[in-house]
């Protein structure tokens, strides 16, 4: 199975792949409503504030010392 995104320009596309869709030979999933943007846009939204770099490089580091430590 192949997956495309398609920026549908005309209503006459959408009706084709609806009608596509109803004879099964298509399956049209609406990522609008929970693309990754909009879950970012959530997450942020409920943050009291945006991490510091500082605080970024440390957690990264973190985490990949527990990574390599595991690995050695």
């Amino acid at each position: 199975m192949n997956t495309m995104r398609i920026d549908i320009l005309n209503p006459k596309a959408a009706k084709l792949l609806k009608d596509l869709a109803d004879l099964n030979l298509i399956a049209i999933q609406d990522t609008s409503k929970s693309g990754f943007a909009d879950i970012l846009k959530k997450l942020r939204s409920k943050a009291k504030s945006a991490p510091t770099l500082d605080e970024i490089t440390k957690e990264v580091e973190l985490v990949r010392s527990k990574r390599y430590a595991k690995e050695g």
